[in-house]
């Protein structure tokens, strides 16, 4: 059984897993923080904004049942990717937007939707997500995994405060693909 990795940073991992959790072919996902240069890092410490971390979700999916390109495709849906600051009421670095390739074809595969997506017109702004190479991931503790099924009330209050679901309203209401 085939598996591959895929690992975005969105802003709130909370908000990232949800999207992707139930879809056919992902196996799991997990909150967790990269890009830094801390080992093991708490949420506190990425907090800070002085790790270099990001929140970020990692995602084991199946390629045969679910393709790279169609996570990206959600994960440009979650996200406000034209936000260099942060995202929705979340400021700083820790909470910047990020895809984090595992290989070549993913590295490829990101570049191209990223291209497509400025390309559309959809944004009056330029897209600033990064496309950079994976790098060790840390899971986050454990009161943070699935924060949407142990705490659903608190989750969607968050999100309703947020901002990122009339973002997604607003852009992404019509349907159609970037």
């Amino acid at each position: 059984m085939a598996e591959e990795k895929a690992t975005f940073a969105g802003g709130c991992f909370w908000c990232m897993v949800h999207p992707f959790d139930q879809l056919p072919g992902v196996r799991r996902v997990v909150s967790g923080y990269t890009g830094g240069h801390t080992v093991n890092p708490t949420y506190e410490d990425v907090c800070s904004h002085t790790t270099g971390h990001r929140e970020a979700v990692e995602i084991t999916f199946d390629p045969e049942l679910i393709s790279y390109r169609q996570l990206l495709d959600i994960f440009w849906r979650q996200i406000d990717p034209t936000d260099p600051d942060g995202q929705f009421v979340d400021r700083g670095p820790s909470y910047r937007t990020a895809i984090f390739y595992h290989s070549p074809e993913q590295q490829q595969a990101a570049q191209e939707s990223l291209k497509k997506l400025n390309e559309s017109g959809r944004f009056a702004h330029t897209i600033v997500t990064e496309i950079l190479p994976a790098q060790p991931f840390y899971p986050a503790e454990d009161y943070h995994q699935n924060f949407y099924l142990t705490h659903p009330a608190h989750y969607q209050r968050y999100r309703a405060a947020s901002g990122r679901d009339q973002f997604i309203q607003r852009y992404w209401s019509d349907g159609h693909d970037a």
